[in-house]
């Protein structure tokens, strides 16, 4: 007759009343070696350090059901997700050291299915504050910090040279220095203003803003980064001190409401800043945009399947899924195809809550970027275009492009690019 063996996996088994329940003979022996494990197991010391920081509360509510492993990103290319993260600080892993606080990319998809509320969008803010503070910070994070503490922006760029893109833009792209007030603030950001694909986008923009004769001013070398991925990343005295800034800055305009290119300025702007007392309406530009396409005179046919990537700052973070859908579908001649992650359960481009600047770290614990990941999934769904509205997307996508062998296959396009495109114009 076989024994009944019983296996104790602590990431399975919680509680001895599990293994009655599920008829297993945990008599004599088995009994003592159960106690003795569960002693050896858990300890509660690194679980009670987090859930007593301000923001760290809610990762003492998981109990275990597991539906966030598989919708996480990370999970997907690696081996992640919260209830992995509560079972190994259950355990007394010191989160503060561990390359698990790092490879959240607080996409918030786990939030969304969790019945408990575990917000791993407030925890691991949270925690990484504190592991900054300690000095435990991945050499590629730390070089963001201190470029944007220096300059002003992650990638290092000089500031003076902040809006010089504005020359070459073709169209007027007034700075609010020299106008004093306009209808709309376009707060352009940090990769729109200095990256090379990021121009490509910010022209554009310009030119359809002209086009539609929308009175706005930019604030040039003026601007800061509004550091809502370096707050995630953990540096939040650098995000308190560069909003402060920013404010203070704003202040000495008038205008109606701010324009953002980046979905990220959108989050920092409309939900963190009234905190510090910069109250605004705040809209991304593909929600500004949306209703107006009517005004805009579209010459140019462009035969393109073109698939969509919600960017998580944008559709899970701020709720905008339609407007984005209602431009593309507007531009003669495309095909909106949908991949099968979209929307709410979007997948992620791995540069969210300081994962911009962390590609070296992960190389290290996942099979593929998950940029990666996404290309392969659009050129699945026979997408000729692979279209974003986020300007962490079009080098991320690009270069997963290039490394999942798809370059002739699928191009990268922010969606404002397809607009002016569709336009007639280069």
């Amino acid at each position: 007759m076989a024994s009944n063996k019983l296996s104790i996996d602590p990431d399975q088994i919680i509680e001895k009343e599990h293994v009655v329940q599920e008829g297993m003979d945990i008599s004599g022996q088995w009994n003592r070696m159960f106690e003795q494990r569960v002693i050896w197991d858990y300890n509660t010391e690194m679980l009670d350090k987090v859930t007593a920081l301000e923001g760290g509360e809610s990762l003492g509510y998981c109990y275990q059901c597991g539906q966030c492993v598989p919708v996480c990103p990370v999970n997907l290319v690696g081996d992640y997700g919260p209830r992995k993260i509560f079972r190994r600080v259950q355990l007394g892993e010191d989160l503060f050291q561990s390359p698990l606080l790092w490879q959240c990319t607080t996409c918030m998809n786990c939030l969304r299915v969790c019945p408990k509320e575990v917000d791993m969008i407030q925890i691991m803010p949270a925690v990484r504050q504190e592991a900054v503070l300690q000095g435990y910070v991945p050499e590629e994070l730390q070089q963001a910090f201190e470029n944007t503490f220096d300059y002003g922006n992650p990638l290092g760029e000089s500031p003076k040279k902040r809006a010089a893109w504005t020359k070459d833009a073709g169209v007027p792209v007034p700075i609010m220095k020299e106008k004093k007030k306009a209808d709309v603030l376009w707060f352009v950001e940090c990769y729109p203003s200095y990256h090379p694909r990021g121009i490509d986008a910010s022209k554009a923009l310009a030119r359809v803003l002209n086009e539609l004769g929308v009175d706005f001013g930019i604030l040039g070398v003026e601007e800061k980064c509004t550091c809502d991925s370096q707050r995630l990343a953990g540096e939040i005295g650098l995000f308190e001190e560069f909003a402060e800034q920013n404010i203070k800055t704003m202040k000495r305009y008038k205008f109606n409401k701010i324009l953002v290119t980046d979905p990220h300025a959108l989050n920092a702007l409309r939900k963190e800043y009234p905190k510090y007392g910069g109250k605004y309406e705040v809209v991304h530009y593909t929600t500004f945009l949306a209703p107006m396409l009517d005004k805009l005179n579209f010459t140019n046919k462009l035969n393109y399947k073109v698939t969509f990537h919600d960017p998580c700052y944008l559709g899970r973070h701020n709720g905008e899924f339609e407007a984005p859908r209602q431009i593309l579908q507007a531009l003669p001649g495309v095909e909106l195809i949908e991949m099968f992650r979209c929307r709410e359960n979007s997948y992620c481009c791995g540069g969210g809550g300081g994962g911009m600047w962390l590609d070296g770290f992960m190389a290290d614990h996942v099979s593929e970027r998950l940029s990666e990941r996404r290309v392969r999934e659009a050129v699945e769904v026979g997408a000729d275009v692979l279209a974003v509205c986020c300007p962490y997307e079009v080098s991320r996508f690009e270069d997963a492009v290039k490394s999942t062998g798809n370059e002739g296959k699928l191009v990268v396009r922010d969606i404002i690019e397809l607009v002016v495109e569709a336009m007639g114009a280069n």
